[in-house]
């Protein structure tokens, strides 16, 4: 399976509050804009704000929102946590380094989401291209054919 493009769909409870926040206190940039919906760039991928809860015809009665959890990459979390701390942002934990080497600080939206923000260092596994570590693999440029 290839993944082309990704999307993280919030229905907030106050679809107007959100987009404020992702718009002004993150600064992202806005893809489209429809009738009960935006749509902002997010790095390789997308996150679109939508119509509440109460206002998706396909919301189950009951239906918890609160689940989703963002994961941002960002190269400096420091700068990060300075910018989005001046921004207003509710910042619920500052930048630590995680048992599992990357570098995180977890931040809210208005309506609670929590939004993961992490530095990957230099050296850790994530950064690495293992596919030439699969079994088997053979080296192009030493195979003639």
């Amino acid at each position: 399976m290839e993944i082309l493009a990704s999307r993280a769909i919030l229905r907030p409870a106050d679809p107007a509050t959100a987009v404020a926040f992702y718009r002004d206190t993150l600064g992202l940039a806005i893809s489209r804009e429809f009738p009960g919906g935006t749509v902002f760039f997010l790095g390789s991928g997308f996150l679109e704000v939508s119509a509440s809860p109460s206002e998706a015809p396909d919301a189950a009665p009951g239906t918890d929102t609160g689940g989703l959890r963002l994961w941002l990459q960002v190269r400096d979390l420091d700068a990060t946590h300075a910018e989005l701390v001046a921004a207003g942002a509710r910042v619920l934990r500052g930048p630590e380094l995680e048992p599992w080497g990357l570098h995180e600080m977890w931040v809210a939206d208005p309506d609670g989401t929590r939004l993961v923000f992490v530095q990957v260092p230099p050296e850790h596994p994530i950064r690495r291209d293992v596919r030439g570590d699969r079994a088997g693999a053979t080296d192009r440029a030493a195979d003639p054919r």
